[in-house]
């Protein structure tokens, strides 16, 4: 139950983001993860309605994604001072989550 028009939207919306992030340097710090984790809860959300069964890999990074970009985002209001390397952080969820998925089969 594969619908290669909802995953094609995300990508393209998921790239389409990732430039403007780099391309707009002044945009508040977060504001890619909180969008990609939009995306990607879009995506599951979109699934969903269409009948097709959704993906705890991306709901999961979604929810990691928004959290993490609303606590950059949040961290001047809050008066916090720390720096998330939030791609690492992103790249290492991801590899946990496939070595865990690997090692359950």
């Amino acid at each position: 139950k594969f619908n290669p028009v909802i995953e094609t939207i995300a990508w393209g919306a998921f790239f389409v983001l990732w430039g403007m992030t780099e391309m707009f340097t002044s945009l508040p710090e977060g504001t890619g993860a909180v969008g990609i984790g939009l995306i990607m809860i879009g995506l599951n959300v979109a699934r969903s309605l269409t009948g097709r069964p959704t993906s705890g890999f991306t709901t999961t990074l979604g929810i990691l994604a928004l959290l993490l970009g609303g606590l950059q985002l949040a961290s001047p209001f809050l008066h916090l001072s720390f720096e998330l390397p939030i791609f690492a952080i992103l790249l290492l969820a991801l590899g946990l989550m496939v070595l865990a998925r690997g090692l359950k089969k």
